[in-house]
């Protein structure tokens, strides 16, 4: 079981890695300055599943820290 857990808690990190480098940044960089930004931000539903699935992915992770952390898994 303990080998189980620290297989899903290194894939996760390793696929939480790799969601989180395929987000979209979020600056506005010089479009800031007049507001233009706001034009062209709404959310794609890629982004929003992209968002969904990273959360779900992360949560996993963190799952997996507790239990090996605080010894749960034997």
């Amino acid at each position: 079981m303990l080998t189980l857990v620290w297989t899903i808690q290194v894939i996760s990190s390793l696929l939480l890695i790799v969601l989180i480098l395929m987000h979209s940044p979020k600056g506005d960089g010089i479009a800031g300055i007049g507001n233009a930004a706001q034009m062209f931000s709404s959310q794609k539903s890629a982004e929003k599943g992209l968002n969904k699935l990273t959360a779900i992915v992360a949560a996993v992770f963190i799952v997996c820290v507790f239990l090996l952390g605080f010894g749960i898994v034997k």
